[in-house]
């Protein structure tokens, strides 16, 4: 996932991205770990934090994932 590659490569820890993102540092591990989606308010603030385009961090909400209408296409 995009966040936890971003986080990793800054060697930040998820106390350090909640400050800087002003966000829980629960949030952060479960939206890193997969068991939260998030609010659109969450990730911009850490696009923010992270200073990247939110595309960069929802893009991957959508790998794997087949559009509507598409099925069996």
């Amino acid at each position: 996932m995009t966040l936890a590659r971003l986080r990793n490569a800054l060697e930040w820890t998820f106390d350090e991205l909640a400050g800087l993102g002003g966000l829980a540092r629960r949030t952060l591990i479960d939206l890193e770990h997969g068991r939260a989606v998030g609010t659109v308010t969450t990730w911009h603030a850490l696009a923010h934090a992270f200073d990247v385009p939110i595309e960069e961090l929802l893009g991957s909400l959508c790998d794997d994932h087949t559009p509507p209408g598409t099925k069996g296409a």
